[in-house]
Order: structure tokens, then sequence, then C-alpha cells
């Protein structure tokens, strides 16, 4: 009876023993084991060790965001304000710079509309009429006309352009 007492301690601390063996990679790159590692070192327990004590390895994720959130945890209540905050600020600046562009749209659309009324206007021969500095009242002759439509094709052209 002693016998298997002794031979059934014997097995259990040898089994506590093995599970106290660590591996660790040496400065030189050699994989190196026992039971007390350098300081400072990555320790590996080779067999035995429950699986809390090993630190579980963090999810692959393409975006260092995640990856980063995923080491912290949970978001404490303050974090999960911040990121509403952020979130919003961001919705505000993009509605804000969706509204330039679609007022930048308007006046480009007004400005070649005008240019093209003033095309067709210069274009139907009508006579147009000018006002010189006194404030007196003259007509264009042809060759201003022709200049006035010269220039009129060009602001259309630039106006209207994409």
């Amino acid at each position: 009876m002693t016998k298997l007492l002794v031979l059934l301690v014997g097995l259990a601390l040898g089994a506590v023993a093995q599970a106290q063996i660590k591996c660790w990679t040496t400065a030189d790159g050699k994989r190196a084991c026992g039971d007390a590692p350098p300081p400072g070192a990555k320790v590996r327990t080779v067999q035995g060790a429950p699986a809390a004590q090993e630190p579980a390895p963090a999810p692959a994720s393409k975006d260092a965001k995640d990856a980063k959130d995923a080491k912290k945890g949970p978001m404490t209540s303050a974090e999960k304000e911040q990121d509403f905050r952020k979130r919003q600020q961001e919705a505000q600046k993009s509605s804000a710079k969706a509204e330039q562009e679609q007022q930048a749209k308007s006046a480009k659309n007004e400005n070649c509309d005008r240019a093209k009324e003033y095309l067709r206007t210069l274009e139907s021969g009508q006579r147009v009429a000018r006002s010189n500095p006194s404030g007196e009242r003259y007509y264009l002759d042809e060759n201003q006309t022709a200049q006035e439509i010269a220039k009129a094709r060009e602001s259309v052209q630039q106006s209207c352009s994409n």
C-alpha cells in the first residue's frame, strides 16, 4: 500500500514539474527551454498549463483601430460619448461640404444660363445699347457686336464646361 501511495505522489509531482517547463527564444535566435527563463523573455509554457494562464491572441484585423479597440476591451461610457460626438462632427462637416458643393453647382449653372442668354441676344441681330461714362446711351456697331459675340462664346465655353 505504501508503494502505491509513493508511486501516486511521484506521478503527481512529475506532472506538476512538467507543467512548469517554459520555452523562450535566446538573443542569438535559438530556442531554449527550462523552468527559469531570463527576465524580459517572451515565455511560452510547453505542456500541461491551463489555457487561462496563456494570454489569448488578439484577433487579426485589417484596420489598426479595430485591433486597438479589441485589445482595450469594451468602451467606457465616456469613450462612447466621445466617439458619438466625433461621428456627429464628421456628419456635420460632410453635410456642410455637400451643401457648399450644391451651391457652387447652382451658381455655375446660373452663370452658364446667363452667358447663353447674352450670346443669344447678341446673335439675334437686335441692336444692343450701352451707356458711356457720362450716362448717355449709345448702340454697338457691327465690329463691337462681333467682339462681344466672341467674348460671349468664350464665356459660355468657360461657364458651361464640366
